[in-house]
Parts: structure tokens; C-alpha cells; sequence
């Protein structure tokens, strides 16, 4: 053989050996990607999103707060103290004579009004016997006066809107309950121009300014409700213990109730200033 041919050989040999290099070596069992089997079954469900929790609303609690103004006059009267009508509760169911007025049968946070518009905070108790009209401090948690009108002796219960005499100036706006215990008997002439007189046989009564608070004082405050029991304890006393030489029995009429006042300046102070309740004026108390 040539030099020529055996160097065309050898070059032949090495360009094989070259190629052979160049070739991927095989993938080892240990380098091979391993793959996971998942178990057939049900297909899975998407998370079911839990919504946040809302943050309570102007109803949560029973409240009924209007606006922040009406939530700061109201949280000045001393009624609405933790404790505080329930310890007036029982302070005057103590101070009731059982033998005398019977079981209390039910307690009512009232306004009274005068023959002269005056607005005043009471506590009313029907009792099997009496009727009970309170005044009582809730300030310093005492009972001041206690008016009582054996129900024997109601003969009357007028339910209607408040009315006025033609040229009066003043109004007053809702509804109320009157009570009359003597039907004969007028108040005199002096005493309808006496602001103070107490000579007048009958009671006027209308809602209190905190009945909206919650449940537990709409239903102290509801006049309706307490017509309804005041009717019948009233009849079952005139059938207990009749009255001699008077008419027994009660009679409910649905009428506007009349407020014989004109002027009234002293009022219209007082009840906007609310000076018939206790109240919290800053650093002077009722």
C-alpha cells in the first residue's frame, strides 16, 4: 500500500472515531424523570369561598338609634341607667300597701300632662285595687309622690289626639290616653287659671320620650296596652266592690282629648327643655 492510500485510510479511521464520540450517551434508569400516579376517584371540588362576616347593623341588639343626635339626647335620661328602673320598680312595689291596693298587676313608664301642657316623667302602677301614678327620682333613685285613684271609682277612658281651644297657641302633636275617676264633678273656674292646681278629676297621659329605644321599653310605654289593663282591672273592681249610688262600669270612648290652655309660656319652656324629667344637664342635675 501507498503512503497516499494509507493516509486516506487513517483519516477515514479517525473521522469514525470522531462521530462515535459525538454520540448521546444513554440516560441511566436513575436519571429518568419519575412520574406519579394519581388514584381515579371523584373530581375534586373547587374550595367554596367563606364570605367575610358583615359587621352588625343599626338593628343589631335591638337598637334603635336614629342618628348620633338622637343617641346623645336620649342617653341623658337617667331611666335608661343600667339598673335604674328596675331598682325603681321594686322600690315602689315595696312602698304599695298590699291590703290595701292588692297585687301590682303590671308597672308603666308614662308621661303625665297637666291642664296647662306641662310634660312630666311618672311611673304608673295598676294594682287590683289602685291606680298608682309615681313620681319618682331616678337621679337619686327615690319616690317623691304617689297619687292614688281606686279604680272602683274610673268611670271613664278617653283615647284620641290632643286638641286645643280654637285661639290657643300652642299644639301638641301625637296621641294620648285620659282617665276620669268622677264624671259629676267639674274643676272650677279658678282652678283652670291655676298652673298648680291638682283639682281636676282626671289623669292625661301620653308616651314616654324613650319608648323607642328597644323592645323592653316599647311595650313599658305602649298606651294601648296599658288601656286595655287598666279596663279591665278597672272592671273587675267595680264588680269586687260597687260604689253606692253611682253608675258601675267604664266606658271607653275614642274622642280628641282637649287641653284648655292658651298662652302656656311656661309650657313651652319646660317641654323643650324637658324640666319634667331627669335628666342630664351637663353639670346642674334635675
Amino acid at each position: 500500500m501507498s503512503e497516499g492510500e494509507d493516509g486516506a485510510f487513517k483519516a477515514v479511521e479517525l473521522a469514525e472515531q470522531s462521530a462515535e464520540s459525538s454520540d448521546p450517551e444513554p440516560q441511566s434508569a436513575a436519571q429518568l424523570p419519575l412520574t406519579q400516579e394519581e388514584p381515579v376517584g371523584e373530581p375534586s371540588k373547587p374550595a367554596e369561598k367563606v364570605p367575610p362576616p358583615s359587621a352588625p347593623g343599626p338593628e343589631a341588639g335591638g337598637s334603635r338609634w336614629k342618628t348620633t343626635l338622637d343617641q346623645f339626647k336620649l342617653r341623658r335620661y337617667f331611666v335608661l341607667r343600667p339598673g335604674t328602673l328596675d331598682h325603681a320598680i321594686e322600690d315602689l312595689k315595696r312602698l304599695s300597701d298590699q291590703e290595701e291596693n292588692g297585687n301590682v298587676l303590671s308597672v308603666w313608664l308614662l308621661a303625665e300632662l297637666d291642664h296647662w301642657n306641662n310634660e312630666r316623667e311618672r311611673v304608673v302602677l295598676i294594682t287590683e285595687n289602685t291606680l298608682l301614678i309615681c313620681k319618682y327620682d331616678f337621679m337619686m333613685l327615690q319616690c317623691e309622690q304617689i297619687q292614688k285613684i281606686p279604680l272602683n271609682y274610673v268611670d271613664r277612658i278617653v283615647h284620641g289626639v290632643f286638641s286645643f281651644p280654637p285661639r290657643s297657641l300652642l299644639s301638641r302633636q301625637g296621641e294620648g290616653l285620659r282617665v276620669h275617676w268622677d264624671r259629676q264633678r267639674e274643676p272650677a273656674f279658678s282652678s283652670r287659671w291655676n298652673p298648680f292646681s291638682v283639682d281636676y278629676p282626671y289623669f292625661t297621659f301620653t308616651y314616654h320620650p324613650v319608648r323607642a329605644i328597644d323592645d323592653k321599653f316599647a311595650e313599658l310605654c305602649e298606651l294601648k296596652n296599658f288601656q286595655e289593663q287598666l279596663f279591665e282591672a278597672a272592671r273587675a273592681a267595680h264588680e269586687r266592690k260597687p260604689v253606692p249610688g253611682k253608675a258601675n262600669g267604664v266606658v271607653v270612648l275614642n274622642q280628641p282629648i282637649l287641653i284648655e290652655a292658651y298662652v302656656g309660656l311656661m309650657a313651652f319652656i319646660g317641654n323643650q327643655n324637658r324640666l319634667g324629667y331627669c335628666l342630664a344637664r351637663g353639670n346642674i342635675g334635675f
